[in-house]
C-alpha cells in the first residue's frame, strides 16, 4: 500500500473514531440529562407524598384548628366565621325569591320560584352583569346604584305569575364573596375588599345598608333576608334536596367549608339559642396550615411570590388556582437543569401561572396512545414541539403527583372535619352524612374528584365508608342564597305564602 494509501486509511479511521466518539458523548449527555429529569421528578414526589398516616395526623391537625377557632376570635388561622344561618332550607319553602351572587368582576341576579315539599325548584331564571372597571375603585353609592339597577330591571321583568301576593314584600339572598364580620343573618360589616376592588367609603358599613338604599333610590321595594358567601349558599342547596347534607365544601379556583355545628358547642356564641339547636360555621379552611402539610421548595417558592405570602397555605395546596402553576415551576427546574425541551428553556415556560389547571387536567386525562392532547397543550401554550411520548408520559406524570397531593389533602380536611362532628363512625341507625360539594376543580377535573372520594373511604374505613355520599350542589352561591332568603323569610308562618 503506498503512503498516500495508508494516510488515507488512518485519517479515515481516525474520523471514524471521531464521529464514534462524538455519538458516545452525546449518548452519556442525553442519558445524564434524563437521569436528571427522572431525579428531579422523583424528588417531587417524594415531597408531595401523602401517606395514610400523615393524612391522619393533618385531619387531627384540623380538627384542633377548629376547636380554636370555635374557642375564641384569633385563636386558630381557621376563622370559624358564625354564620348567623340557623335556619337551612327543608324543601318545603314555597313561593318566588331574588338572589344577588356578587362574587368578583361579575354578577348576577337570580329568580326561583318554590314549589313546597312536591314541586321543588319550579322555575330559575337569571342575568349576568360586568361592573365597570371605573366603578371598582369610585363610591360606594355608584356601585351599589349600578347593582341595583340591574336588579330593577330584572325585576321589571318579571311575569304576572311571579308577583308577590299584596302587603308581601320581594325577598332576596346576597351571596357578598368578600371579607364580611357578620352580626346577625342579614347585616354584616365589610372589613375589606379583594379581587381587585377599592372602595374606601364602604369599609366599616353594612353592605346589607348599602344595598337596600340602592334599591330604594331605583324604587325597588325588596328585603334582604340572608346574607351569605358561596359555601354557605352550596350547603343550603344540598340541604334542598337532602336532609342529610351537613358538609358543604367548595374545590374551585380556591377552597373553602362549612359545617352544621352545635350551638352549644360555640363558646363565642353569646345569644339565645336557636329553636334548630345548630348554627353554620364557614371555617374559611383555605388558611388551614401545619406542620405535617407536605410542602414542596416550589410551593415555598410560589408562597413568596404571591399576592398573600403566608396566607392561604392549605389554598395553593389544593385549589385550581395554583395546581397547574406548581406543575408549570417543576417543567422549568425540569428545563433549566435538565435541559428537558432541548439546550434553550422555552420562554413561554418562564411566564407565571401559563400553564392553568384546566388545562393539566386535560393533559393528565389524556386516554390516547400518543398522548395527542398532551401534544397539543405544549405547543398551544407553551410552544413546545417535538416532544417524544417519553417525555409525554413524564408531563403527566406531573400532573397526576400534583392533582393527587391536592385531592388526598382536601380529603384529608374533610375527613378533619367528620372527626370534630362526630361523623367519622356510623351511627345506630343508618344515618348517612351527605357533603354538598361545588367548584370547577370538584365538578370537571374527574381524576381528582375519583381520587379524593376514594381517599375519604380510605381514611373512614370499609365499615364507614357507605354512610359517607357526596352530591355535587350546583350553583350554590346563586340559588343556594334564594333558598336561604326563603328559609329566613319574614312570611314562613303566613298561610298566604302556601
Amino acid at each position: 500500500m503506498g503512503k498516500v494509501a495508508v494516510a488515507a486509511a488512518v485519517i479515515g479511521t481516525a474520523a471514524v473514531v471521531g464521529v464514534a466518539a462524538v455519538v458516545v458523548r452525546q449518548r452519556m449527555k442525553s442519558s445524564g440529562r434524563w437521569a436528571r429529569a427522572v431525579a428531579i421528578v422523583k424528588e417531587f414526589e417524594e415531597k408531595c407524598g401523602t401517606p395514610e398516616a400523615k393524612l391522619v395526623q393533618i385531619a387531627d391537625a384540623m380538627t384542633v384548628e377548629m376547636h380554636a377557632g370555635l374557642a375564641s376570635e384569633g385563636g386558630s388561622k381557621l376563622k370559624m366565621l358564625i354564620s348567623y344561618v340557623d335556619n337551612l332550607p327543608t324543601g318545603e319553602e314555597e313561593g318566588v325569591f331574588y338572589a344577588l351572587d356578587l362574587g368578583g368582576t361579575n354578577f348576577r341576579v337570580l329568580r326561583v320560584q318554590l314549589g313546597g315539599k312536591e314541586g321543588g325548584i319550579v322555575h330559575q331564571e337569571f342575568a349576568e352583569a360586568s361592573i365597570p372597571p371605573a366603578l371598582m375603585c369610585g363610591t360606594s353609592d355608584a356601585l351599589f346604584d349600578y347593582i341595583a339597577e340591574k336588579l330593577a330591571n330584572f325585576v321589571a321583568e318579571e311575569e304576572q305569575i311571579f308577583h308577590q301576593p299584596p302587603g308581601k314584600q320581594r325577598e332576596l339572598g346576597f351571596t357578598f364573596s368578600f371579607p364580611v364580620m357578620q352580626t346577625s343573618i342579614n347585616s354584616g360589616t365589610l372589613m375589606r375588599w379583594t379581587k381587585g376592588f377599592s372602595i374606601d367609603d364602604t369599609v366599616g358599613q353594612d353592605v346589607v345598608v348599602e344595598l337596600t338604599k340602592a334599591l330604594k333610590r331605583k324604587g325597588v321595594e325588596m328585603r334582604v333576608a340572608a346574607l351569605v358567601n358561596d359555601t354557605i349558599g352550596t350547603l343550603a342547596g344540598g340541604r334542598y334536596t337532602h336532609n342529610d347534607v351537613s358538609i358543604a365544601v367548595i374545590l374551585g379556583t380556591g377552597t373553602n367549608a362549612a359545617y352544621v355545628e352545635r350551638a352549644q358547642a360555640i363558646p363565642k356564641w353569646h345569644g339565645p339559642l336557636p329553636k334548630s339547636g345548630e348554627m353554620v360555621i364557614n371555617m374559611e379552611w383555605g388558611n388551614f396550615r401545619s406542620s405535617h402539610l407536605p410542602i414542596t421548595d416550589y410551593d415555598h417558592a410560589l408562597d413568596v411570590e404571591s399576592l398573600n405570602p403566608g396566607e392561604q397555605i392549605f389554598e395553593k395546596l389544593t385549589s385550581g388556582m395554583y395546581l397547574g402553576e406548581i406543575v408549570r415551576r417543576v417543567l422549568l427546574r425540569m428545563a433549566e437543569e435538565a435541559f428537558f425541551f432541548g439546550d434553550e428553556v422555552p420562554p413561554k415556560l418562564k411566564i407565571p401561572f401559563i400553564l392553568r389547571t384546566p388545562e393539566m387536567s386535560a393533559m393528565h386525562q389524556d386516554t390516547s396512545s400518543d398522548l395527542r392532547v398532551v401534544d397539543e397543550k405544549l405547543k398551544n401554550i407553551l410552544e413546545i414541539s417535538n416532544t417524544s411520548l417519553k417525555k409525554r408520559r413524564v408531563v403527566v406524570e406531573l400532573c397526576n403527583i400534583a392533582a393527587t397531593r391536592g385531592a388526598r389533602l382536601a380529603a384529608a380536611g374533610i375527613f378533619g372535619v367528620l372527626k370534630k362532628t362526630g361523623r367519622d363512625i356510623p351511627k345506630e341507625g343508618g344515618e348517612k352524612t351527605v357533603i354538598a360539594m361545588d367548584g370547577g376543580l370538584y365538578e370537571h377535573y374527574t381524576e381528582y374528584r375519583k381520587c379524593l372520594e376514594n381517599t375519604v373511604g380510605e381514611l373512614i374505613g370499609d365499615e364507614s365508608s357507605s354512610a359517607i355520599t357526596f352530591e355535587h350542589s350546583n350553583d350554590g352561591s346563586g340559588i343556594g342564597a334564594a333558598l336561604l332568603a326563603a328559609s329566613h323569610s319574614l312570611y314562613l308562618d303566613d298561610t298566604s305564602s302556601s
